[in-house]
């Protein structure tokens, strides 16, 4: 004998109001403003596009809206969060001159098994840490006389390579592939 299951019913989601913006003029003092380039250490550099204030599940919060535009993609992060998170400003030019010379360092690979070295080399991507990040592209890199790279290190290398090129990129008021040129030429009078 089998018993029938009555069919459950979903819970609706939480309604969302209609966001409004901030104004422009408002007395509050946000750390980023619109028009910012801003890194999101998961996601690498965006543009602030505004603020804007959104009730989500009866909370008036305060949102950036973050825009992502290589990946086509909106991020609404909440502005008491932000730091929180590891939302930062771009680096100084210093810093980009720092991991631009780490470059040049050789590279330090550890003869641990690819998948820890893979979870070590994702999490400085991940970390939003420009220096950290070039750490990643140096490690990875292939001289023309080396071997090949296998998938995954294909994938991470290029990951790296182009959120270190975009910081650069938008750091030094330049287009992406000029700052991978400046990136990779680094990386070759390392070589040589």
């Amino acid at each position: 004998m089998t018993v029938a299951k009555a069919p459950t019913k979903a819970a609706a989601p939480a309604p969302v109001a209609p966001a409004k913006k901030v104004p422009a003029n408002s007395n509050k003092k946000y750390e980023f403003k619109a028009n910012d380039h801003v890194v999101y250490p998961t996601h690498g550099v965006g543009k602030v596009s505004g603020v804007i204030e959104q009730e989500v599940a009866g909370f008036k919060l305060e949102l950036f809206i973050i825009e992502f535009e290589k990946e086509k993609m909106t991020l609404r992060v909440p502005v008491n969060k932000a730091k929180a998170v590891g939302m930062r400003k771009l680096s100084s030019p210093e810093i980009v001159g720092n991991a631009l010379n780490t470059l040049k360092g050789r590279a330090r690979i550890k003869r641990t098994m690819w998948s820890r070295r893979a979870q070590e080399y994702e999490a400085k991507i991940d970390s939003g840490d420009l220096v950290s990040i070039a750490e990643v592209v140096r490690d990875l890199h292939r001289a023309g006389d080396q071997p090949e790279q296998s998938y995954s290190e294909r994938q991470l290398y290029e990951k790296a390579l182009a959120r270190m090129a975009r910081e650069v990129a938008a750091v030094e008021k330049t287009d992406e592939p000029t700052a991978v040129k400046r990136v990779e030429g680094m990386l070759v009078k390392k070589a040589a």
